[in-house]
């Protein structure tokens, strides 16, 4: 399942938008300003984000362009009571993907969100991979050479996050955000469960990169040091 990141400080229109993203399909989760944004994305690898411009803590397209500055690539779809042509222009200047003003059919933001999924993060490869493994987030499988298994939606999120750091370490925090998301209320073994599936995994298909415990510190995926 797709998740994307809403920022929106109007608490009724975010559950209302929320709602009818997740009647659809996509999960959501919801924050109410620009700097929660940010952490947010520092910590969950959303695959779109909708961004309101009036923020409590400031216009929303100063939160897109530090993204863009950081070559933060999340494909960007800007909700916003600013209708005139310059506002659209300068939105869209700023890195945005899509611009839908309110008042809006929430029909067409399902449609308009749905498309802004569509487009990989520019920053992203299509078939992120580290060592002899390779994912294909669009199918939710991961390869090894001629084989293949298929990984549910957290497995995928939680060996993105692994891949994307190629060996380094991701926080058990971090992997849990990636998950499950920050709405989600999450198990206390959830993800001690899904490793111990992803391992299985990554036997069954013969890989020679396995997920590691690094005491104190979290988890990072790296190469047997046994494998030949």
């Amino acid at each position: 399942m797709s998740r994307i990141l809403l920022i929106e400080d109007h608490e009724h229109l975010a559950w209302l938008i929320a709602k009818g993203l997740m009647g659809a399909g996509i999960a959501v989760d919801i924050v109410d300003r620009g700097s929660a944004a940010w952490s947010a994305i520092a910590q969950v690898e959303y695959q779109g984000m909708v961004l309101d411009r009036g923020l409590p803590d400031g216009d929303g397209l100063q939160l897109l362009q530090r993204l863009r500055q950081a070559d933060i690539g999340i494909p960007c779809l800007i909700l916003t009571a600013r209708d005139a042509l310059h506002d659209r222009v300068q939105g869209l200047e700023a890195g945005a993907d899509d611009y839908l003003a309110k008042p809006f059919a929430m029909e067409e933001l399902v449609a308009r969100t749905r498309a802004l999924l569509r487009r990989p993060a520019a920053s992203q490869p299509l078939q992120p991979a580290c060592g002899d493994l390779t994912l294909s987030p669009e199918s939710s499988v991961m390869h090894c050479g001629q084989q293949s298994i298929a990984l549910a939606p957290a497995e995928l999120q939680i060996m993105l996050a692994l891949v994307q750091k190629q060996g380094n370490v991701v926080r058990r925090s971090q992997m849990e955000a990636a998950g499950w998301g920050l709405s989600d209320a999450v198990t206390p073994n959830a993800l001690d469960v899904a490793l111990h599936r992803l391992r299985r995994k990554l036997a069954t298909i013969g890989s020679h990169m396995q997920i590691v415990n690094i005491r104190g510190l979290g988890y990072a995926i790296r190469e047997d040091e046994l494998a030949e």
